[in-house]
């Protein structure tokens, strides 16, 4: 991964040409009068809704409310 660095206007002008670049892993900044003002990284991988959910089931284990009822706190919003 390697990154790169360009001015807005030819970042606009070769714009295909950065998103390829980008797409194989690189990041590429964007300059404006030599000021760094945008980035272009690649996009992580999305994760799968299975895998969503049993990380937040593990990360639940072995929390429990202190105090009231659930039924309690709710009846409390409504108020």
């Amino acid at each position: 991964m390697s990154t790169s660095s360009i001015g807005a206007y030819d970042a606009k002008t070769h714009l295909p040409r950065l998103l390829d670049q980008v797409e194989r892993g690189d990041t590429v900044t964007i300059t404006k009068h030599g000021r760094e003002v945008a980035r272009l990284v690649p996009v992580s991988p999305r994760s799968s809704p299975e895998s969503v959910i049993a990380a937040l089931r593990s990360a639940r284990v072995g929390v429990r409310l202190a105090g009231d009822s659930m039924r309690e706190m709710i009846e409390e919003g409504r108020r």
